[in-house]
């Protein structure tokens, strides 16, 4: 997983980065928890669901945001985050132009951010959250939701509160055309300290679904 340094807008980005191994190979990108709660491209979860692409053979980012690691710039609250976001998949596509497929995948924050980034790119065909913080953050941009994808949530999450997720899935089911898949990994946290096989069973269920040719979800 070589390190890379990318422009972003307010100065270079650190990430790590594997190309794919072929030249139409899918992309993800994996985007890491609230900086100003020590989360880092370096986070156990975002590490798991990095490996996770690169095993699928994705040409796979993970980047620190702004202001973390060897990344320029200060702490935006979103804002510049999400122009971050925009700015590394601009940079992977510039390397994978003629990519067949495009995912992003998201950590609490990141997932928030993730998010709002379909809403800009609608080459994204398919989304991972990870305990969206609902409660924190609004949401209401979706509108509609773009991509199908999961939603992924911690039973006895005490960060992210389950009733706050279980109504955002409920509003982005009532929308056409996509299709959102809901966990609850049992007795999970919102760190997945003890269950990050479980966690990672249903993210590999799910990709195993998505990226089957005869998966009706498009």
């Amino acid at each position: 997983m070589p390190e890379v340094i990318f422009p972003g807008p307010e100065g270079r980005l650190e990430g790590r980065f594997q190309p794919g191994p072929r030249p139409r190979a899918p992309v993800a990108m994996i985007l890491h928890p609230h900086p100003q709660a020590n989360g880092t491209m370096n986070n156990h979860i975002v590490l798991a669901l990095y490996k996770t692409f690169v095993r699928r053979g994705f040409a796979t980012l993970r980047f620190n945001f702004r202001g973390v690691g060897k990344s320029q710039g200060v702490f935006d609250n979103g804002i510049g985050e999400l122009s971050d976001a925009a700015s590394a998949l601009d940079w992977v596509q510039q390397i994978h132009p003629e990519a067949e497929q495009t995912w992003v995948a998201g950590v609490s924050f990141g997932a928030w951010i993730g998010m709002q980034l379909l809403m800009r790119r609608p080459e994204v065909r398919g989304f991972i959250s990870i305990t969206p913080p609902a409660n924190m953050y609004d949401f209401t941009f979706l509108a509609p939701c773009p991509s199908s994808g999961i939603i992924v949530q911690g039973e006895a999450d005490e960060v992210v509160t389950p009733i706050a997720v279980q109504k955002l899935v409920d509003k982005l089911r009532t929308q056409r055309h996509i299709t959102i898949n809901h966990e609850t990994i049992p007795g999970a946290n919102h760190f997945f300290i003890n269950e990050m096989p479980q966690l990672m069973k249903v993210v590999d269920d799910y990709l195993d679904f998505r990226l089957d040719p005869s998966c009706p979800i498009k």
